[in-house]
């Protein structure tokens, strides 16, 4: 059996002919829709061209560019309704390509930040637009009348007089000539077609049939295959290595030194792993080795016990806060101070598909097959690794099996072009499982205290937050934005806030997580906005709409989840709810989670989930999207965490980092507020809420405050 797609064949048709569903004739317009961009190396189309996005041939097929990567979140269907809304063509005659690294596509290239929608809405909606604006005025040429005596219908131009119809085929060569319209002319919302519509996913069928091509799938002419040997120790660098015992290996062909360690290169990546076993490197493990999750986490309290750089004020609210005296009980409608520390560990990306890369290197150029997020920076990090000049560094985007931020970084690429230039041929790259979890770039682990006052009547009129987390975006002003957003920008309407900020120096490598900062820092403000309702003496619920006054959008999805998840009304024995907003990514999000807990083990029954995310392109993808995050940001609330000793990540597989699995997947209801606002992001956008939704309703079934993630039974009892 040669490879997954023939298992896949094979053990389809013997599950009672399955596979005769799905199977898809060569002449079918979705195979060849299929094959022209999920086998790599397939040369882009050729048809005429009439901007970056769109070609179209002389039998009506019409090929779009999707300048966003493909790891699940649907851009191959979300985006081409953008474009086939305002082009009017055939949804049956699309097909897709993921197109070169091209100056056309500037920044917007790169899958990250839930920006997929959000940068290519407007974009391919005019680019759209132009090119059937091109193939009327060509149509009005060949009739002699004007371009206003003609429309268009599923890729055709119709004369409005006589009814003669010219197929965009037809057309495409001449109109591709003419200059585009500066600013062509958007459809009325009241007339789309595809827009807000669920078509079906067009990567579906084949993913089922397992002629998707990932990273992981991609083989070159004589290629060979690696694996590395990196230092267990972040920072760490290789003293010395005997590859004698390795090149002993059936299959080894290379052992070489590059910059992040030793590569075993074979011609089997079964052959370099048997190779990397029988390695022997000795390793400078420098300064970090010292590292543990419990000295890292003095490290971050020390620093919480002095100011940090600010990140927003706001009024005086350490005047006000200082003014009040704590309290635990309010009396006589006195002012009231609450405090409290808040920690979150650091956490792996852990894709289903491990990090893996091909890459060709000659003297003429360099091409890179990856599953990657962002193909400018992977193109970028090869042009340096080779010496090649940028325009000389090809990409080739491959489908990713999931990427959550990570896949946005080039440490992966990196490595991969460089052992395929020091061996002089064709090499796939793989990391391992446990080179996935023992060598991410993590979500930074983070120590934040809170601290508010409360007026005589139990509404907040200070807010303070001192947050200690590692930058990896950059600083300004001594502050890296990601790391204290879902503090600094909390939602909430009060006089005075105050909020500085402590960058650890840990040596950790750190990265963009599913929603970034908004994940730690959602659990830490929601949680402690519960504890202030709670010493108000307020509903969390009725708290919260009283601080949102100002935000009516996100007020309107709180009152939507309450709404649909029967707050205030009786529950069955046993279970108790927990609510939690958030604004991340351009979308507002509220969630309720109904949980119980027996025997210090909880459980989520129920997630009630409701979304503004402005203009809703393909219902179904959303939906899909949602889940997902709130799937993502259960197994970190649950169960997951990085954690060290000796400067070693303890963590190796999906034993010890452990995700959500389906019969712990709760139930969760999706409602999307209508709405013509400008698109939000959607990727991101559920996974904050939901731990602090859990852990607010942990304290209403046991009173225990969860104030350190993932949640153990330990703290329940």
């Amino acid at each position: 059996m040669a490879n997954r797609r023939d298992f896949l064949k094979v053990s389809t048709a013997s599950a009672g002919g399955l596979l005769l569903s799905f199977w898809l004739p060569e002449s079918s317009p979705l195979a060849a829709q299929q094959a022209d961009s999920l086998i790599p190396g397939t040369p882009i189309s050729t048809a005429p061209r009439f901007n970056a996005f769109i070609r179209i041939a002389p039998d009506d097929t019409v090929t779009f560019q999707i300048h966003k990567a493909e790891m699940g979140q649907g851009t191959v269907t979300s985006l081409p309704q953008l474009l086939a809304e305002e082009l009017d063509c055939d949804w049956k005659n699309i097909r897709t390509e993921f197109p070169a690294v091209e100056p056309e596509y500037g920044p917007m290239m790169g899958v990250f930040g839930s920006q997929s929608i959000r940068t290519s809405w407007v974009p391919l909606r005019k680019a759209g637009a132009a090119a059937r604006e091109m193939l009327v005025e060509t149509a009005a040429k060949q009739w002699k009348v004007d371009a206003s005596a003609c429309h268009t219908d599923n890729g055709f131009v119709i004369n409005n007089s006589t009814g003669a119809r010219l197929s965009y085929g037809s057309l495409a060569e001449a109109a591709s000539k003419i200059p585009p319209p500066a600013e062509p002319k958007l459809k009325d919302p009241a007339s789309y077609r595809f827009i807000g519509t669920s078509p079906k996913k067009r990567d579906t069928a084949g993913k089922i049939a397992g002629k998707t091509i990932f990273g992981l799938d991609v083989i070159r002419p004589g290629m060979l295959y690696a694996t590395l040997q990196r230092c267990p120790v972040f920072g760490g660098t290789v003293a010395s290595f005997d590859a004698s015992k390795a090149k002993a290996v059936p299959g080894v062909k290379h052992v070489v030194q590059i910059s992040n360690g030793v590569a075993v290169v074979a011609d089997s990546t079964w052959a370099a792993l048997e190779g990397r076993k029988a390695l022997t490197v000795k390793f400078d493990e420098g300064p970090r080795a010292v590292n543990s999750t419990a000295s890292l986490r003095k490290m971050f309290a020390d620093l919480a016990a002095k100011p940090g750089a600010t990140a927003r004020k706001e009024g005086d609210a350490e005047a006000v806060l200082a003014s009040v005296m704590k309290d635990s009980v309010m009396k006589d409608s006195a002012a009231k101070k609450v405090e409290s520390v808040y920690e979150a560990p650091y956490l792996s990306h852990a894709p289903m598909e491990p990090l893996n890369c091909v890459a060709e290197v000659t003297a003429d150029g360099c091409d890179v097959w990856a599953s990657t997020q962002i193909q400018q920076t992977a193109r970028d990090i090869a042009a340096m690794v080779t010496g090649l000049p940028k325009e000389k560094v090809r990409i080739h985007t491959q489908y990713i099996g999931g990427g959550f931020g990570r896949r946005g970084r080039a440490d992966f690429i990196a490595e991969g072009v460089e052992i395929a230039k020091a061996v002089n041929a064709p090499v796939k790259l793989t990391w391992t499982r446990d080179d996935d979890l023992q060598h991410d770039t993590y979500r930074p682990g983070s120590y934040t205290k809170l601290a508010a006052s409360l007026g005589p009547d139990g509404m907040p009129t200070a807010w303070t937050g001192r947050v200690v987390s590692q930058s990896f975006a950059g600083l300004r002003n001594g502050v890296d934005s990601t790391a204290v957003e879902g503090v600094a920008d909390m939602p909430y309407s009060v006089p005075n806030v105050y909020v500085d900020y402590h960058n650890p120096d840990t040596g950790i490598p750190c990265s963009f997580w599913r929603s970034v900062g908004y994940s730690q820092n959602t659990f830490f403000t929601e949680s402690f906005t519960d504890e202030l309702a709670h010493a108000a003496g307020k509903d969390p619920v009725e708290f919260r709409r009283a601080l949102l006054q100002k935000n009516p959008r996100l007020l309107g999805v709180l009152n939507l989840a309450a709404e649909k998840a029967g707050w205030g009304k009786p529950l069955a024995a046993g279970r108790h709810r927990g609510v939690a907003v958030v604004n991340n990514i351009g979308s507002y999000n509220a969630q309720v989670a109904e949980v119980s807990v027996e025997k210090g083990k909880v459980k989520v029954h129920r997630v009630v989930c409701a979304v503004d995310c402005g203009v809703l392109v393909n219902p179904a993808i959303a939906e899909q999207q949602i889940q997902s995050g709130i799937v993502y940001g259960l197994s970190a609330a649950l169960k997951q965490a990085i954690t060290m000793d000796h400067g070693r990540v303890l963590q190796a597989n999906f034993d010890t980092y452990d995700p959500l699995r389906i019969d712990e997947m709760p139930v969760v209801e999706v409602h999307i507020v209508k709405s013509t606002a400008a698109p939000g992001g959607l990727g991101e956008a559920s996974t904050p809420t939901i731990a602090p939704a859990v852990a607010n309703a942990i304290f209403a079934a046991t009173g225990k405050r969860i104030r350190t993630l993932p949640i153990r039974p330990a703290d329940l009892v």
